[in-house]
């Protein structure tokens, strides 16, 4: 499992039938530091997650049951949660968008 950015949506009108009513994001692994990721994946979204929100995404079995097909459907990523906060060890606070990241607090000298 990976968290991640929402960057964009992805609209098929021809598409595997087990996939008919389903939502698709494009979505960018978070990575620290000033160097941003190239990398995207396309997850489905039962959450109904927008762009620029961090998520939870899940790959294979857990993201079928995520999903609620079972193994039925021809997909095998997806949302399983939209991030409130994480805290890293580094002090840095991560927020459910860009704008709400908070850097650790300076120490005293």
């Amino acid at each position: 499992m990976i968290v991640g950015t929402v960057v964009g949506n992805v609209w098929a009108t021809r598409k595997d039938e087990s996939l008919t009513g389903l939502r698709f994001l494009v979505v960018q692994p978070f990575t620290q530091g000033p160097n941003e990721s190239a990398e995207t994946i396309v997850a489905v979204d039962p959450l109904g997650a927008g762009v620029g929100e961090r998520v939870l995404v899940v790959f294979g079995r857990a993201a079928r049951h995520v999903i609620g097909r079972g193994h039925d459907v021809g997909f095998q990523t997806a949302v399983a949660a939209i991030v409130d906060r994480m805290e890293l060890e580094d002090g840095h606070s991560i927020g459910p968008t860009k704008g709400d990241d908070e850097a650790p607090p300076k120490k005293a000298k």
